[in-house]
């Protein structure tokens, strides 16, 4: 296990004693006292269109960082990426690091959390040829760094970037991309796992103005979703009913947590909004955890799959575990919390009672605990 791994355990550790502390179903976050050299990075960079919520949202989190224990690097130089947007981009020279800090997963264990603050880059058209916000090398690096365990945020347009790497796209928007906006205009977010750090003080029906995305694709079923958007209250959704707006994952050993709206300046000095990417950014760092930190039923199919099958308690371990956790997720979607969560309660002991490999049985478990409890969460908010 890397040093960064050891310290992301470590404050994940502490986070879950303080809800201990304060109360079943409450998440706190370390105070800054016990984080003081945790860091992150805010990528600001555009090669395309950019937005003018990146400088608000900057001083935000440089502002959030002095008041929660963090430091802040910032990445957004001035360039002359000029086309329909203008003449390139400003960047914040005043503020920006002198060269790329993605250069390798090592150097970018530092960060505790990257945030990718709408960093537009002009790749919509799927053209192969046009320069990405991030290169092959830099790309490399910050695979490494989520591999190694480390903490993603995208903010608004940050699924408009990197277009031709499916990779990246994967990581910030489980496979959904920015498709397009109506105007600016109100609506209703609703919020769908109210136990999330996150989501903690966030109002369940969230009436706010903005910008409003639509996708490629819905991401659900990849991504833990946290809020939706309700595209009776605005004109112009285009994905119907099911309109993920904020969602979070577990990636490939790393953390991931994103938010659509955002694009508003008024956005970074509402109360609100702030504690809440506040949350996202300590979630994915590992500082805060709990509302069961975004496992999906998609996830934990995935590690019953990868189980053996080569005895017979092996074989019936997996027929067993699927058939629970099937029953559950169908129970779940239908809004049978009770039904959910008993199906996971005999889950989570048939993977300690069946699973031959301890590791495995507890990895195993310890998931579908997170299942239990984001489903807890749900029932306790009424939904």
């Amino acid at each position: 296990m890397s040093t960064r791994t050891q310290a992301s355990f470590a404050r994940r550790a502490l986070a879950v004693a303080a809800t201990s502390a304060v109360g079943v179903g409450l998440v706190a976050a370390a105070p800054a006292s016990a984080a003081q050299d945790d860091e992150i990075l805010v990528v600001g960079k555009t090669l395309g269109f950019r937005h003018s919520h990146i400088d608000d949202t900057t001083h935000a989190l440089i502002d959030l960082g002095e008041d929660h224990g963090f430091t802040v690097d910032v990445w957004d130089p001035p360039n002359d990426s000029a086309g329909w947007w203008g003449d390139g981009s400003p960047g914040q020279p005043d503020l920006t690091m002198d060269s790329t800090p993605f250069t390798s997963a090592e150097d970018l264990a530092r960060y505790d959390s990257i945030v990718f603050v709408s960093p537009v880059d002009n790749t919509n058209s799927l053209d192969p040829e046009v320069p990405r916000l991030l290169d092959d090398d830099e790309l490399a690096a910050l695979q490494g760094y989520v591999h190694a365990g480390g903490g993603v945020v995208g903010i608004h347009a940050a699924t408009d970037t990197m277009h031709t790497s499916g990779w990246f796209t994967r990581l910030i928007g489980g496979g959904a991309r920015f498709a397009g906006h109506p105007q600016q205009q109100t609506a209703t977010m609703r919020v769908e796992s109210p136990a999330h750090p996150s989501m903690q003080g966030v109002p369940l029906e969230w009436e706010r103005w903005d910008e409003w995305y639509n996708y490629t694709l819905n991401p659900r079923g990849d991504v833990h979703v946290l809020q939706t958007l309700d595209e009776s209250t605005y004109s112009g959704g285009s994905m119907g009913e099911d309109h993920p707006i904020a969602w979070c994952q577990n990636f490939e050993g790393g953390r991931s947590w994103h938010q659509g709206a955002g694009h508003v300046d008024e956005a970074w000095t509402d109360d609100t909004f702030l504690t809440m990417v506040l949350r996202g950014i300590e979630w994915t760092s590992g500082r805060v955890s709990g509302g069961g930190d975004c496992v999906t039923f998609g996830e934990v199919d995935g590690l019953v799959a990868g189980l053996p099958t080569d005895t017979v308690r092996d074989r019936v371990a997996v027929s067993l575990l699927t058939d629970r956790l099937d029953a559950a997720e169908q129970a779940a979607d239908d809004g049978d919390r009770a039904g959910a969560l008993r199906r996971l309660r005999v889950a989570e002991h048939l993977a300690g009672a069946l699973v031959a490999d301890d590791d495995a049985a507890d990895v195993l478990a310890g998931k579908v605990a997170d299942l239990t409890e984001w489903q807890q969460g749900l029932r306790a908010a009424g939904l």
